[in-house]
């Protein structure tokens, strides 16, 4: 939207901010710290992200990210040779797009922040990048592939958005990914795709911009029987359609409860795919850790890991140190969000840093446009992204082998898309008992 000052120089949210008109809540800071003294410029970085419900897992290492934040910064951050309180106020989005909206809106218009950070999946990040847009407050989001962020959103290339930045990979990232790990293996090309009918469902089996087209290209067949509901507790209709197209691969992007539901249904029921190769419910070894000897070789894509060769801007680790850090603090095994919640901290306090003036939105954007930082996910600028608003990261593909300290240990075993993150070994097909 256009930046529109009211008579006085006021903002729009500077207008509703002062009118009282504001959504109601208790300020729930996320970071401790002693009460800003009388006068003092507070600077305030909001943070969204799905803690309970079913998309939590992507938030598991919020509260080890945030910890260390506090412990390094100590709630202060310098801009322009001065020292300013900080607070970080961190809501749940209790994995509903509704709520998303709700806190971010109570962030904006009552706690006044100044930059937005939220993160994982687009039924969290459009929502609440969707409210920073109309209120003219610069976010910053991650963890979706960027086209059902900035299409679902209504996102034109030639134009973009003003306010709301993204940073990760597309669909034509994780498309190469998986390609390269099945053809890996040999067999027939034929697909079954597990697509719900939600933001990243709809985008990957999109017909112009998802998975069909660019596997039609690559010479593979796709087996498509339709979207389907979340939480579903019966996928009889999917595994027969993929059995009836004799399909050796099953790729999608769902939930860690439908996968479960779908694998156990599917070996019930005689369906025994070369491949499975699953984005969102793969992700995290909880899941995988939950199919027991069921989730060997199943893969999915890798946007960060131990192995990759980047270091934090913040305090220098590199992947591997922040991997085992997390895991030596809450004896968990390593999340792939970690990397990417912890290089929005990292950009939040570059751009705040490099903000010529305290306060203003347009001087923080100003800031965020001029990025150029290296990061533990990788290098991160918004000046050479696919379209405007943008910025790309490496992505590789794996597979959950069985082994390590925690029973399963994700292996990058496609590298093609990224051949400066290393191999971890050889794509192998799944195989079954009896």
């Amino acid at each position: 939207m256009n930046d529109k000052k009211l008579p006085g120089g006021f903002s729009r949210r500077d207008f509703l901010r002062a009118s009282g008109v504001v959504a109601g809540g208790a300020m729930l800071a996320g970071l401790p710290g002693v009460p800003a003294l009388a006068g003092e410029k507070v600077i305030r970085i909001g943070y969204v992200s799905p803690q309970t419900g079913p998309l939590a897992p992507f938030a598991a290492a919020d509260r080890f990210i945030l910890d260390g934040v506090t412990q390094l910064l100590k709630n202060r951050i310098d801009i322009a040779g001065k020292a300013y309180r900080l607070e970080v106020l961190v809501r749940d989005s209790q994995s509903n797009p509704n709520r998303a909206a709700e806190v971010a809106s109570e962030l904006i218009l009552s706690d006044g922040v100044d930059l937005m950070l939220v993160s994982s999946t687009p039924e969290t990040t459009n929502p609440v990048s969707d409210q920073c847009e109309i209120n003219e407050v610069p976010c910053i989001s991650t963890v979706a592939p960027w086209q059902p962020w900035f299409f679902t959103r209504g996102g034109k290339p030639d134009q973009g958005f003003e306010w709301t930045y993204h940073f990760f990979w597309g669909l034509e990232d994780v498309i190469g990914a998986y390609t390269a790990m099945w053809e890996g293996l040999p067999g027939d090309k034929v697909v079954g795709g597990l697509f719900p009918n939600d933001g990243d469902g709809n985008a990957w089996g999109d017909s112009k911009l998802g998975f069909p087209p660019v596997l039609a290209q690559k010479g593979f067949q796709l087996v498509d029987p339709g979207r389907f509901q979340s939480l579903t507790d019966d996928f009889s209709a999917q595994i027969a359609a993929f059995r009836k197209g004799e399909a050796e691969i099953v790729t999608g992007v769902v939930i860690p409860p439908d996968l479960a539901t779908f694998w156990t249904q599917a070996r019930q029921q005689g369906f025994r795919p070369k491949v499975v190769s699953v984005g969102k419910a793969l992700l995290f070894p909880s899941a995988v850790q939950a199919l027991g000897p069921a989730g060997q070789n199943l893969s999915t894509e890798i946007w960060w890991s131990p192995q990759h060769p980047f270091s934090s801007s913040l305090d220098g680790r590199t992947s591997a140190q922040l991997a085992t850090a997390y895991t030596q603090a809450t004896g968990k095994q390593w999340t792939q969000p970690l990397g990417f919640v912890h290089a929005l901290f990292e950009l939040a306090v570059d751009i705040l840093r490099r903000t010529a003036q305290v306060g203003d939105p347009h001087a923080v954007r100003e800031a965020l446009l001029a990025t150029e930082l290296n990061t533990v996910v990788g290098p991160v600028s918004w000046k050479h992204g696919p379209v405007k608003n943008v910025a790309k990261t490496p992505l590789v593909a794996g597979q959950w082998r069985q082994g390590g300290a925690f029973g399963y240990d994700l292996v990058i075993t496609a590298n093609r898309t990224a051949p400066n993150i290393p191999l971890g070994g050889e794509m192998q097909p799944i195989t079954y008992g009896g």
